[in-house]
């Protein structure tokens, strides 16, 4: 990445403008998806409504509590309620709910709720999705499987973006005082952080355990380029995750390792900022991810917060610099702007999954809006005004 004109940070100004816009998209929604969720990523620019039976339905209330957040707006928090029934309903019927992903559902849709609304019926289902969670630990290996049937040596392992499910774990353990959560996700990070990441601080998608002795076996991937390659979101998790696991546990290792795995991310950056959706591209017609810029703009501001309070102020500096630099990136170049009908996301140029010759993923929402990156685009501007308290 050249370091010229397109290392602009975004302005309070343009914060506030993109909110406001962000907002207005939200609430011109709201009719279509109160009652149904959105889809994972948008078809020609438009998502569809579904029932709520994907990894990815929780990060439509999570947007919903954000705006409520900044307006105040009963209407609001009205419908994110109704996602709190959705969501208690999908985890008392255990309705797809046989995966890892309980944090990525549960998190920004019930936790958010109770911490906000002190809703009970929240509480009790995000404290269900942990029980859920840990059903999912692996003893031999310590990790939590993220997909398949439990034990198939074909499914045993564990991928990168789990670090993102685990303050699920630690929320459910400061909730209920019962250590098993916050001991299972401590597990799971030591394995993770000892197997996921290459020399150069680069990182595996997916990690294989052998199922008889519990050792590291290899690094796949599944919707990254080719397994030794760095697929953008992955390294995205990567980043964020780590700023978390310090929050969480006050271990330097995780802030250390932070710092080498976020300047992979960036030196891996086109001119434009904008990743594209395998960091083994800098440059060419490849898709782009816009969605893992603004996953780690909020491991930046997430990690400046924590350098801020160890009295490393220039590295807060530092990193919140970063996240404004590629939120003004994403600003200028991916934001709908809410004027626009043809679209109903918040951020365009996202990737879901992209087929190639060396990986095993379906093709989804190439070039598109993808849910995730809509929410932490919206956590990122809420995060970037001050004040914010996390739910993650």
């Amino acid at each position: 990445m050249k370091k010229d004109e397109n290392m602009r940070e975004m302005t309070e100004v343009e914060r506030k403008v993109a909110l406001s816009n962000a907002i207005s998209i939200i609430r011109r929604n709201l009719p279509e998806y109160t009652y149904e969720c959105q889809d994972a990523n948008s078809i020609d620019g438009l998502y569809k409504p579904i029932n709520n039976i994907e990894w990815t339905t929780g990060f439509w209330p999570g947007e919903i509590w954000l705006a409520y957040l900044e307006t105040d707006d009963e209407l609001f928090a009205h419908v994110a309620g109704i996602f709190t029934e959705s969501f208690r309903d999908r985890i008392i019927r255990k309705v797809a709910v046989d995966h890892h992903d309980m944090g990525f559902l549960y998190t920004p849709s019930c936790v958010a709720a109770w911490k906000i609304k002190k809703d009970a019926h929240a509480r009790e289902a995000a404290l269900m999705a942990a029980d859920q969670l840990i059903s999912r630990f692996q003893e031999k290996g310590q990790f939590i499987q993220a997909w398949g049937t439990m034990g198939a040596r074909d499914n045993y392992r564990y991928i990168i973006d789990c670090l993102l499910n685990l303050p699920l774990l630690y929320w459910a353990s400061e909730e209920t005082g019962d250590a098993k959560y916050r001991d299972i996700a401590l597990r799971h990070t030591q394995t993770c952080c000892a197997n996921s990441f290459r020399s150069d601080w680069s990182c595996y998608h997916t990690f294989f355990m052998d199922p008889e002795t519990g050792e590291p076996v290899r690094g796949e991937t599944c919707q990254g380029y080719k397994a030794d390659s760095s697929w953008a979101r992955g390294q995205a998790w990567a980043v964020y995750g780590l700023a978390l696991a310090y929050r969480h546990t006050g271990n330097e290792k995780y802030l250390e390792m932070f710092e080498p795995v976020s300047k992979y991310f960036m030196d891996k950056l086109p001119e434009d900022m904008i990743p594209y959706w395998d960091l083994i591209f800098t440059s060419g017609e490849e898709p782009r991810d816009s969605s893992s810029a603004a996953i780690v703009a909020c491991g930046f501001l997430e990690a400046a917060d924590s350098y801020e309070k160890r009295g490393e102020y220039e590295k807060a500096r530092h990193y919140r610099s970063l996240a404004k630099q590629l939120m003004k990136a994403l600003w200028d170049k991916c934001a709908v702007n809410k004027d626009d009908a043809s679209c109903n996301g918040l951020l365009r140029h996202g990737t879901y999954s992209k087929k190639s010759p060396y990986n095993t993923c379906t093709p989804a929402g190439v070039d598109e809006c993808v849910s995730w990156g809509d929410y932490y685009w919206m956590e990122a501007l809420v995060r970037l005004g001050g004040g914010w308290k996390s739910w993650w």
